[in-house]
C-alpha cells in the first residue's frame, strides 16, 4: 500500500467536511453558470443558431468545445485547483468573443456578447471560488518572498 494514499484519502474526506462560506458558494455558482453556459452555447451557436459561413462547423466545434470538456469532472466536484486552471481555458472564449464583437453584426454580434458575458462570469467565479475555497481548505500558493530558495 502506498504511504501517500491514506493522506490523500484523509485530504479528500476533509475536503467534504470543511464547511463552505456563503460567498464561496456564490462564486462556485457564478463559475458554474458561466462554465455550463459556455458549454451549452458553443454547440448551439455553431450547429444551429448561426453556423459559420466559411469552413466546416464541426471542426470549429471541436476546436471551441473540446477544451471545455477537460475541466468538467473537477467543476462538477467543486475542486478549487480545477477552477483555478480552468481560467486558462476561458481565455479562448475571451479572444473568440472579442474578435467576433469587432467584426460581426446581427446575430453573430449578440451571440458574441453572450459568450463574453458567460466568459466573464466563469472567469470571476472560478478565480474567487478557487481563492476562497482554497483558503477554507488551508491550501495556498506560497508567495515568492516566502520561497526558501535563494
Amino acid at each position: 500500500m502506498n504511504a501517500g494514499k491514506p493522506e490523500q484519502l484523509a485530504d479528500h474526506q476533509s475536503h467534504q467536511t470543511v464547511l463552505m462560506a456563503d460567498k464561496t458558494k456564490q462564486f462556485l455558482l457564478m463559475g458554474r453558470i458561466g462554465y455550463f453556459g459556455l458549454f451549452a452555447l458553443i454547440p448551439l451557436w455553431l450547429l444551429w443558431l448561426a453556423p459559420p459561413s466559411l469552413g466546416n462547423p464541426y471542426i470549429l466545434l471541436v476546436m471551441l468545445w473540446l477544451p471545455l470538456w477537460f475541466p468538467l469532472p473537477g467543476i462538477l466536484k467543486g475542486e478549487p485547483y480545477t477552477f483555478a486552471w480552468a481560467n486558462f481555458i476561458v481565455m479562448i472564449y475571451f479572444v473568440h468573443s472579442l474578435t467576433n464583437l469587432w467584426v460581426a453584426s446581427g446575430l453573430y454580434f449578440w451571440l458574441s456578447v453572450l459568450e463574453l458575458m458567460l466568459a466573464l462570469l466563469m472567469f470571476f467565479g472560478c478565480t474567487y471560488y478557487a481563492r476562497f475555497r482554497g483558503q477554507e481548505l488551508g491550501r495556498k500558493i506560497p508567495r515568492l518572498k516566502d520561497d526558501p530558495r535563494p
